[in-house]
């Protein structure tokens, strides 16, 4: 069994495996991971909420001020940011189609999905593996702070860029386990792996982890 399925393996053991259900429309996961950006579960959810209840039809969001999509989206943080995003792929989207669905990247493969999503400026890697993962269900695997820095500790890549550990962890990660993997890894680096003093000496995965091993190593 080599070292990424026994981490696979132990993540699942400790949180449970996470098996993926359908959670939204694509243009609704697209602008819920655009709210998810620097805040919490519980406030981009409401976030997303009072904007769906303020504007029922999301052609009606083009057509409205900056200020009231930013009112509408101001628990969720950062608004006076986030709204014009919101406003300037919902215009470029119907500018091509003359309609806001994009359901149709469902008959598309996983590639041609990321780059189409990659096109709208101000969406990344993350984004656009978080709607492709959260919404279709396919194995492209979002690579955020936490799973990027518990991915480094535990020696899966190097010190590179975002852009790189996608590219690398896509590669390693088993298809099948993708979807558990980045819910898990989330929620061992919220928890046990955090940014300053992780917690090692209750982690599951400290038998696999390098960063563990030089930390032991200094203490002798």
């Amino acid at each position: 069994m080599n070292k990424i399925i026994r981490i696979c393996d132990a993540l699942d053991e400790c949180y449970g495996r996470r098996e993926w259900t359908h959670r939204k429309p694509v243009l609704d996961e697209l602008i819920l991971t655009i709210l998810s950006q620097n805040t919490n579960a519980k406030n981009y959810n409401e976030a997303f909420r009072r904007l769906s209840e303020r504007f029922p039809v999301w052609e009606d969001v083009i057509r409205a001020p900056d200020e009231d999509v930013a009112d509408a989206i101001r628990v969720g943080g950062l608004a006076n940011i986030k709204a014009p995003r919101i406003k300037y792929i919902f215009e470029e989207i119907y500018k091509c189609q003359g309609n806001l669905d994009l359901d149709w990247i469902a008959d598309e493969p996983d590639g041609e999905g990321i780059e189409y999503l990659l096109g709208f400026e101000g969406i990344g890697r993350k984004t656009a593996a978080c709607v492709l993962m959260f919404a279709l269900g396919r194995p492209v695997l979002p690579v955020d702070t936490h799973v990027h820095r518990v991915s480094e500790r535990l020696g899966l890549i190097g010190k590179v860029s975002a852009d790189r550990a996608h590219d690398l962890l896509q590669k390693i990660v088993p298809p099948d386990q993708i979807y558990s993997f980045h819910i898990n890894m989330v929620a061992h680096g919220r928890q046990v792996c955090c940014a300053r003093n992780p917690a090692c000496y209750r982690c599951v995965l400290r038998e696999e982890c390098k960063y563990f091993a030089e930390q032991a190593r200094t203490r002798r």
